[in-house]
């Protein structure tokens, strides 16, 4: 799961629809059903309440040149020490992690949900405290609220509160968020506030250092941790705070154990690999599957210090692959984007390179109820129907497949129905091995020097007559060809998000197809997406969710907008012997979310 405040997991269901009601101050908020921990709990069922607070969690962070610049994580430019969002800022409402999707009060004890969802009331818990000891008051949720979406704030904060409409302060302890439309999945956007103190980088002549230039300033939050010290400029310490406001919580009851947290940072990843291979850190999540088969060994290993661990979860999984830029004419012909996807060999790409530990993307909400699978029902019918004309007819029949050469398919056979799309497609072999239209153009391909793990790809393309260019440029021309629009490939990962509309809406409603800098780099315009886009972010009910969902996932797939590259099923760790977890893992947690705040030392006693 991602690690930052403002990004967490899609929904993937619930029990029972939540009838509309009069507003009402509740402990928690659950999207859809009701929370599963009633008020008077005394601590989430994956924490350990009992757990010794003590001990030193060594981390590591992989930072090309080894160090940072700043205590600020909400600008943009400079980098961000690690460890900051998690550690020592916190929010006004929390997920649990083993619910689909409920927030729990933080720094707010009570939750209020309008019932047309138009707008969410937080009342401050009156024990919250800052770093510095004031107390958290209406008025610091503005302002944070106000910096975060201003101009000395990195724009994605924009981005993500945009159909926040505005915050009102209804009393010294309490405020109101008021929304640009309803929406079941706006008081999560809203609780995900970052809440820092207007004190914050305030000179003691009373001059204020500009939020954009803040640097090593530490920061004054609310946080469990505090930045102690940067010994090299390279490595930082956190120290617990031993005057930390929500130590006995129930949301924080068994939490963020350890008394110090050291991140030592690393020029590369190979360095880092040798580092905990040296003992230098205690805990490691691996995504690399060559890596995690061949490299972790050595004395500490066998010894029993070191161990490696798999650990499921239930995450839900975002799309992520590679778009065709539907700017361009050949590839707004759906046989020649399906004729790519043939040509790519997953499953040679897995077994070579990923030692076969991750599974293809074959859904937008893969490893959910909200992808979708077989025929599609009545009710996914009913909404797709309008659209019979635009939509390919397939989307009415069985839900799409991946392309495979698992036995008793094979890569030659891949390869010959590519051949026959881009033939129907009118991309022919005139002579020349080249593939060509009826005026004797040339299909072709223009691609990032910089993509090592598709050059398999690029070669089976050429083989079928693409004639494929490769860009050399730096990341910083990348960026500027995508604002533009100007590319015809390339690679796309949607946010982890707790529900899956917004990020939807940003990615690939048509509201944006024509703004530089927009995140709709295929450059969709369909009516059918756009609907069904907005039925997801206005769905009266878990059943009105999945059907929107379901149908949404036949256009996508069936359309291949995505060329879909891959996901892991399990958390692949390594961690020293002395530390310790709960019995009980969550469901739905990202790995290093989950040591920081719930593992302990055991050399501890308690």
């Amino acid at each position: 799961m991602a690690r930052s405040l403002i990004f967490g997991m899609i929904l993937a269901g619930a029990a029972i629809a939540w009838p509309f009601r009069p507003a009402q101050a509740n402990h928690a908020f659950a999207q859809f059903g009701h929370p599963r921990y009633p008020a008077d709990f005394h601590h989430f069922d994956y924490a350990e309440p009992n757990a010794p607070k003590g001990g030193v969690l060594n981390l590591s962070n992989v930072s090309p040149n080894s160090g940072f610049d700043k205590f600020n994580p909400f600008t943009l430019k400079g980098r961000a020490a690690p460890g900051l969002t998690e550690l020592v800022f916190e929010t006004l409402a929390v997920y649990s992690l083993d619910e689909l999707n409920v927030e729990y009060g933080l720094l707010a004890q009570d939750i209020e949900v309008a019932p047309d969802f138009k707008s969410v009331t937080f009342q401050l818990n009156p024990k919250a405290r800052f770093s510095n000891g004031d107390p958290v008051t209406a008025q610091d949720v503005r302002y944070s609220f106000t910096t975060l979406n201003g101009p000395k704030a990195n724009p994605r904060f924009r981005s993500y509160f945009a159909d926040v409409a505005g915050l009102v302060i209804v009393d010294p302890y309490t405020v109101r968020f008021d929304f640009k439309r309803s929406g079941r999945d706006l008081p999560f956007v809203a609780g995900s506030l970052p809440v820092f103190s207007s004190k914050w980088g305030l000179r003691p002549d009373g001059t204020r250092v500009p939020f954009d230039k803040l640097s090593f300033e530490h920061p004054i939050a609310t946080g469990p941790y505090l930045v102690d010290r940067s010994p090299s400029g390279q490595n930082i310490i956190y120290t617990r705070n031993p005057n930390y406001w929500g130590q006995d919580l129930p949301v924080r009851r068994g939490s963020f154990n350890f008394n110090k947290v050291v991140y030592k940072l690393y020029k590369d990843i190979d360095g880092q690999v040798a580092a905990i291979r040296a003992g230098d850190f205690d805990f490691l999540a691996e995504t690399k599957m060559r890596y995690w088969c061949c490299q972790y060994i050595g004395q500490r290993f066998d010894r029993g210090e070191l161990l490696k661990e798999i650990l499921p979860h239930r995450n839900p999984r975002p799309m992520n692959g590679y778009v065709f830029n539907l700017r361009r004419k050949p590839f707004q012909d759906l046989r020649v984007r399906q004729a790519f996807n043939y040509a790519y060999d997953w499953e040679w790409l897995n077994a070579m390179i990923f030692d076969n530990q991750f599974e293809r993307q074959d859904s937008y909400f893969a490893n959910t109820p909200l992808a979708a699978s077989g025929l599609p029902s009545e009710a996914e019918v009913r909404l797709l129907a309008p659209f019979r004309a635009e939509l390919d007819p397939a989307v009415f029949g069985p839900m799409a497949k991946q392309p495979n050469t698992r036995p008793p398919g094979s890569p030659r056979a891949n390869l010959r129905k590519a051949a026959e799309l881009f033939a129907a497609a009118g991309w022919r072999n005139r002579g020349d091995g080249l593939l060509r239209n009826d005026r004797g153009e040339p299909l072709s391909l223009e691609v990032s020097g910089q993509a090592a793990l598709l050059e398999a790809f690029y070669l089976n393309i050429k083989k079928l007559g693409v004639t494929v260019v490769v860009r050399n440029s730096d990341p910083s021309v990348d960026r500027e060809n995508l604002r533009k629009f100007n590319f015809d490939f390339a690679s796309i990962a949607l946010r982890e998000a707790r529900s899956p509309g917004a990020e939807l809406y940003r990615s690939f409603h048509s509201h944006g197809v024509d703004v530089p800098g927009s995140e709709n780099l295929v450059g969709l315009k369909s009516a059918a997406v756009d609907f069904l886009i907005e039925r997801i972010l206005n769905a009266d009910s878990e059943e009105d969710l999945l059907t929107a969902a379901h149908a949404l996932d036949r256009v996508m797939v069936h359309h291949a907008y995505v060329l879909p590259w891959r996901y892991l099923k399990n958390h692949y760790v390594i961690y020293h012997r002395r530390l310790r977890h709960p019995s009980r893992l969550p469901d739905y947690y990202g790995p290093y979310e989950w040591v920081l705040s719930q593992w302990w030392d055991g050399d501890v006693k308690s």
